[in-house]
């Protein structure tokens, strides 16, 4: 499971020409979802995430984390995080989950979000054409892979 997270003044999602989600103060999260990835990877990356300190502090440190701050999240599903680009110029995602596979796991990653921080994540649409549109704070700019804890 890849995660690229975004420190965010403000973000949405619009699907169409409609708006789907919106947060103001909080994070982005894109999730890649790789074929082996199963609940360890959900607990551990949902841990990480909700308690990785990002938020400054009243010193301008960054020191608090998402519940800390009881910032909003918006968490979409991104096959492309898991593209190899080793070979030529047209990445390959075989690595990426199956759609029907992928759906079920970011259904649980969204739940398992939710309890980590006690509030309902807003989200993309799965398998949609999305505009994303993000104002990155800091910019604050995080790559997290739970088949690489380092």
């Amino acid at each position: 499971m890849r995660v690229v997270v975004q420190r965010v003044k403000k973000a949405s999602v619009e699907v169409g020409n409609s708006v789907v989600s919106f947060i103001d103060h909080g994070m982005v999260i894109l999730l890649g979802i790789e074929v082996n990835d199963n609940e360890n990877d959900i607990d551990w990356t949902t841990k990480k995430l909700s308690q990785l300190r990002i938020f400054d502090d009243e010193s301008r440190i960054m020191n608090k984390s998402l519940v800390d701050v009881k910032g909003d999240v918006i968490v979409i599903s991104q096959f492309t995080l898991h593209a190899l680009t080793k070979k030529g110029n047209r990445p390959s995602y075989i690595k990426a989950a199956k759609s029907d596979y992928a759906k079920k796991i970011y259904q649980k990653f969204l739940t398992s979000i939710e309890t980590r921080i006690n509030k309902k994540p807003k989200a993309g649409i799965f398998g949609a054409d999305m505009l994303v549109k993000i104002e990155n704070d800091g910019p604050v700019t995080i790559f997290i892979d739970s088949q690489n804890k380092e």
